[in-house]
């Protein structure tokens, strides 16, 4: 190894794992290790996801891209399905296997010995525009498709204070941009605080520029939680899992809600907070959904006109009681029913972005699309992506930007090399 040492830390999976992640570079950055943003380094930690059978595949994949490209290199993967699987995960070339439980220990064990000796290094290359801040971990709803209550299994809530520590200390590194997140936010509870209390005291306790919440349920919709977003530092996006438009598959899921209540909590989104965008996450093909049920689900998301739909076919996770369930929908019809909604997702994001042409709104500029095009791409406080043409470096500044149209019409058109598709979004100039 080299004199010092030197880390990569890569992430799969949700923005609790980005969260974790996060705070495991800053422990291993305050105990002497360099952080680094490239593919090489003396340690290599990967935190894993499990939420899916592709997210395991894409897990295997990169401890084993990892082993390759560092056959000298110490190799530590953590995260869910290492909680899970810790033996595939050992046969893929890793070195060291600590589920979500030890997650927390990685650091002092990656470090213990003589390299804790080594000179303090600031943390460099990790970070972001926006910092993902844990306030909430575990889950003990068991929806019958999830495996996460399984790999999460303990449900806590992080103290108040310490979630307003971290948040100065992100702000004061120079973050636009914090994002509340957990397994469950919604049921954040500490100290008497829930989560409406909870933002109130960063609100008033930190000077976060912005403020963003991961994602809540339905039914944890409250006209007292609605009523802090008279702050505008709070983003005006909510991410809200619907799974189905169907009640009868909603019901064989375990989720807690209809349509109905799914429907009107998110009237009451948009008659509280003007101009917010609503999210959702869809299971296609979940264990006898009939046609019938996948035509409720796409019509019912074609209803409610969501600013961006995440479409993912039915995943088989063992231990789940959807593993036991008869009727599985065949492959080939899980593949045409994702493929019609996956039709739906730009259109509904097209027409969303579309209701905000000709206005004027910030926007938190992340990164140029290619080194020296001068084009920047970031995201309105309802988070619609936005690009513009800079002389200047406008990276992890806000601005107010004039939205012209949609890219392609009024600015250029960019190509994602991966998804050979255009990029959804909207062309800005910034104003004075």
């Amino acid at each position: 190894m080299s004199m010092t040492l030197t880390a990569a830390v890569h992430t799969l999976g949700c923005k609790l794992n980005q969260a974790e992640s996060e705070e495991l570079a800053a422990e291993l950055s305050s105990r002497g290790v360099t952080i680094t943003s490239g593919n090489t380094a003396d340690l290599i930690v990967i935190n894993t996801c499990s939420v899916t059978h592709a997210a395991d595949a894409k897990s295997r994949h990169l401890v084993r891209m990892m082993r390759a490209l560092n056959p000298e290199s110490v190799i530590a993967v953590t995260g869910c399905y290492a909680e899970r699987a810790r033996k595939d995960l050992l046969n893929c070339g890793a070195d060291m296997i600590s589920g979500n439980r030890e997650k927390a220990a990685l650091a002092e064990l990656l470090t213990a010995g003589p390299l804790q000796q080594a000179h303090c290094t600031p943390a460099q290359g990790y970070g972001r525009v926006r910092s993902f801040v844990k306030i909430q971990d575990g889950c003990d709803k068991f929806c019958s498709y999830c495996i996460v209550p399984f790999v999460r299994p303990t449900v806590y809530s992080i103290d108040a204070d310490s979630v307003v520590d971290v948040i100065r200390s992100r702000a004061a590194d120079g973050y636009k941009e914090i994002v509340l997140t957990g397994t469950e936010i919604g049921s954040y509870f500490s100290k008497g605080l829930k989560l409406a209390g909870l933002i109130r005291l960063v609100l008033h306790e930190t000077s976060a520029e912005r403020l963003h919440l991961s994602s809540l349920q339905p039914q944890e919709i409250t006209p007292e939680l609605l009523a802090l977003w008279q702050d505008r530092r709070l983003c005006r996006h909510f991410h809200i899992a619907l799974q189905s438009g169907s009640d009868k598959v909603l019901k064989r899921m375990g989720r807690h809600y209809t349509t109905d209540i799914f429907r009107r909590a998110i009237e009451t989104v948009r008659a509280s907070v003007p101009d917010a965008s609503v999210t959702t996450d869809i299971i296609v093909g979940f264990p006898g959904e009939s046609d019938e049920d996948f035509t409720y689900s796409l019509e019912f998301c074609r209803s409610m006109k969501f600013a961006a739909l995440h479409i993912f076919p039915y995943s088989c996770r063992p231990g789940t009681m959807a593993a036991k369930m008869a009727d599985k929908v065949k492959e080939s019809i899980k593949k045409q029913r994702s493929s019609i909604m996956l039709e739906l997702a730009p259109v509904s994001a097209h027409e969303f972005a579309a209701r905000f042409i000709h206005q004027t709104r910030e926007v938190l500029w992340e990164k140029e699309v290619r080194p020296g095009s001068q084009i920047y791409s970031g995201l309105t406080d309802n988070y619609i992506r936005v690009y513009t043409r800079s002389s200047c470096d406008i990276t992890n500044k806000i601005t107010r930007a004039h939205l012209i149209g949609h890219i392609g019409d009024s600015g250029p058109s960019f190509i994602s090399k991966s998804k050979k598709r255009k990029q959804a979004g909207l062309w800005g100039e910034i104003s004075a």
